[in-house]
C-alpha cells in the first residue's frame, strides 16, 4: 500500500554466500545447522540496526534462505521480495520492498550498444557475472521510481584451470581479465541506465556491489561525467539528465567527517558498496522530487586481519552495510 509518509530508507547489504544449511556451494563450502541459525540471527539483526524500507541484496544463494533470514527480522514482515532466477549463476540479486512493487526486469546479456572493441580487437564479454535486477516501485500515488540492484565482477583474478593460480604472473593476467569483465560490466550497466534516464524526469536509484572505490574508471563508467563548469547549459542539462550521483559524496559535502568504508582487504580499507541517486534526489536541483538526508554505514563487525588475531566468522558478512535516508518534497502542483 502506498504510504504518505515523507522519508524512506534505502540500503545495500552483501550477504556473504547466505545459502542453506548443509548444502554445497562454491564447490566445497557449506554451512552446518549451527552456523546457518547464527548467519541467518546476526544478518536479521542488521537488517534491524537499518531499518530500510528498500533494500538491495547480493550473494543469494538460495531464496528460501533470504525469506527465512527476512522473517526473523522485526519490522520487515510486509516486504515484498523479486529474485532472479539462479540457474545460471552461483549468487544472485535480490530486492526487498515495503513499497507496492508495479514490475521488475532482469538483465543477464549486454545491451548491443554496450560491445566494443580495442584497437580493433572486440573485448569478447556478453553477460553479468550476476544478473542485474530493475524494479519500478511506487513511492507515492504520483511518484514511481525505478531501482537497480547490482553486483559486478569481483577483483579476484580470473585464472584458467590448467593455469597454476600461485604463479604471479598468471595472477597478473588474471586480475586484468577481471578488470576488463569488471569494466565491460559497468560499460553494460551505463547503457542500461542511459535508456532509463534519458530525457524523462524519471527518478533512479542504484544500489549494490561493484567491486569498487567511487573514483574508480568503473565506478565513473557507471556514473558518468559531470559536465564541465565553462560548457554550455543546453550541454550542462543533457549531462545532468543521464548522470548518477553517489549518497557517500552527498553526506561528505554535508558534514566534516569521513568514515566511509564498507570492506577491508589486506589492510586497505574500501568502499565497494554504493547507492547512486539521479538528479531527483539532488537538493540543488529545482525540480527535485526529494533529497538524500543522511548516510549510515553499518562497519563495526569488520575486521583487519593485518592488525588484529581475530578472524572474521563464516556466519557474518564482510562487507559493511550503507543505508540511505530519503526526504520527499511537497508537490509542486
Amino acid at each position: 500500500m502506498v504510504t504518505n509518509q515523507k522519508t524512506f530508507k534505502v540500503g545495500t547489504f552483501n550477504l556473504y554466500n547466505l545459502a542453506l544449511p548443509n548444502q554445497t556451494f562454491h564447490r566445497f563450502l557449506h554451512y552446518s545447522n549451527h552456523d546457518y541459525e547464527l548467519k541467518t540471527t546476526w544478518i536479521a539483526q542488521q537488517l534491524e540496526r537499518m531499518q530500510a524500507d528498500i533494500i538491495g541484496f547480493q550473494e543469494v544463494i538460495h531464496t528460501e534462505a533470504l525469506l527465512e533470514t527476512i522473517a526473523l527480522a522485526k519490522g520487515y514482515e510486509k516486504m515484498n521480495l523479486v529474485v532472479p532466477e539462479t540457474e545460471n549463476y552461483k549468487s544472485t540479486v535480490a530486492l526487498a520492498c515495503k513499497f507496492p512493487i508495479l514490475d521488475y526486469q532482469i538483465y543477464t546479456v549486454f545491451p548491443p550498444e554496450a560491445h566494443f572493441n580495442v584497437q580493433g580487437v572486440n573485448i569478447p564479454f556478453e553477460r553479468f557475472s550476476k544478473p542485474i535486477l530493475s524494479v519500478r516501485i511506487k513511492l507515492t500515488q504520483k511518484i514511481i521510481c525505478t531501482l537497480f540492484v547490482v553486483h559486478l565482477k569481483s577483483k579476484a583474478p580470473i585464472i584458467p584451470g590448467n593455469c597454476d593460480p600461485r604463479d604471479p604472473a598468471e595472477r597478473a593476467r588474471g586480475q586484468a581479465r577481471a578488470l576488463i569483465l569488471r569494466a565491460a560490466e559497468a560499460t553494460a550497466l551505463r547503457m542500461i541506465l542511459i535508456e532509463t534516464l534519458k530525457d524523462t524526469n524519471h527518478p533512479v536509484i542504484v544500489m549494490g556491489d561493484v567491486n569498487d572505490g567511487g573514483l574508480a574508471v568503473t565506478s565513473q563508467i557507471i556514473t558518468g561525467d559531470p559536465p564541465r563548469k565553462n560548457e554550455r547549459r543546453e550541454y550542462k542539462k543533457e549531462a545532468w539528465d543521464i548522470l548518477l550521483y553517489s549518497v557517500k559524496d552527498i553526506q561528505e559535502r554535508q558534514s566534516h567527517g569521513n568514515y566511509y568504508y564498507t570492506h577491508i582487504h589486506n589492510g586497505h580499507y574500501q568502499s565497494l558498496d554504493h547507492i547512486l541517486v539521479s538528479q531527483e534526489w539532488i537538493a540543488h536541483n529545482p525540480n527535485r522530487l526529494g533529497r538524500v538526508k543522511y548516510v549510515s554505514v553499518f562497519n563495526d563487525h569488520l575486521i583487519d586481519d593485518t592488525l588484529s588475531d581475530e578472524e572474521l566468522p563464516c556466519w557474518q558478512s564482510d562487507h559493511g552495510q550503507v543505508v540511505a535516508s530519503f526526504y520527499l518534497e511537497d508537490p509542486k502542483n
